[in-house]
């Protein structure tokens, strides 16, 4: 069993610190926005006794034998990381450091070197599966970083995860997150479409599930969000503001390696529409909202 430092006690950090606590793991925990850890402890009063809170990422990372990360953005990772009351001030050589946010590469790249000049293995680690995953341990998640960093890594992340694939060196795991992002959010704009369609046409829309849900229309999004879509029901899951600053990131990258993605660029204007009509905070499926319907 590991001694973690997890920072980053959201929607997703929670349930994930809350699986390695129950798996047996000790736990130091600390989150910029305090009462979000003692919300944590009070709904966890089994783990309560095994975890220390820290004041401060440096205080968390002392001493401990892996440091875990799920922020919002890489100005919160690189102060969390790399700040002067930063996690990498205090941990110890040879000790592990994972992070979850989505970020961009270049960051992730960045703390690889970093870490590097301290003896310290990292390994960037953006996951899929959203809320639901993180609540059921079924998370999907993409590793960048050496073989004997993600190789350490495993024993861990196993907590809350029903896959882990290693895509590569350093900024990998980030990058291939962006693929990710570029295709739901493509998936989403072909279902938001369809289903205004079919509603102009006054088809049946759970017989136009049942019809083409079994074929090659087929997708995770079609399976859980048609009928949520249909019902106008959008609060829950990975929300539409999430989903501009990743694409945001992937635009970025797209520029910087010659990439062509025009798609995922006139849907990230979508989503910004989507935005204006007061989704942001919605699940992404909520891209319908800028469809009439008719």
């Amino acid at each position: 069993m590991a001694n973690i430092a997890f920072i980053g006690i959201g929607v997703m950090g929670g349930p994930m610190a809350r699986h390695l606590g129950n798996d047996g793991h000790s736990l130091a925990l600390y989150n910029r926005t305090p009462a979000k850890v003692q919300a944590w402890l009070q709904a966890h009063p089994h783990l309560a006794e095994r975890a220390r809170v820290a004041a401060t990422p440096a205080e968390a990372a002392e001493g401990v034998d892996a440091v875990i990360t799920c922020v919002g953005n890489d100005d919160d990772l690189a102060q969390v990381i790399m700040g002067r009351q930063g996690a990498f001030t205090t941990l110890p050589k040879g000790a592990l450091f994972i992070d979850h946010t989505t970020v961009s590469a270049t960051i992730a790249r960045q703390i690889s070197v970093e870490g590097r000049a301290k003896n310290i293995l990292c390994v960037d680690a953006p996951v899929t599966g959203g809320q639901a995953g993180a609540e059921n341990g079924t998370l999907a998640i993409m590793c960048g970083g050496k073989k004997d960093a993600v190789d350490a890594a495993r024993p861990i992340i196993k907590s809350y995860s029903s896959r882990i694939v290693h895509v590569g060196g350093p900024g990998d795991g980030q990058t291939t997150k962006m693929v990710n992002q570029i295709c739901i959010a493509g998936v989403l704009g072909g279902l938001s479409e369809a289903m205004r369609f079919a509603q102009a046409s006054r088809l049946d829309l759970d017989k136009v599930f049942q019809a083409i849900s079994g074929g090659a229309a087929q997708s995770w999004q079609m399976d859980n969000r048609w009928k949520t879509m249909a019902e106008d029901s959008f609060d829950f899951g990975f929300a539409i503001d999430w989903m501009r600053k990743d694409l945001g990131l992937a635009l970025d990258e797209a520029r910087n390696n010659g990439a062509s993605i025009p798609v995922a660029a006139l849907l990230d204007q979508f989503f910004a529409e989507a935005q204006h009509l007061g989704a942001g905070r919605q699940d992404t499926s909520a891209l319908i909202r800028r469809l009439p319907r008719k």
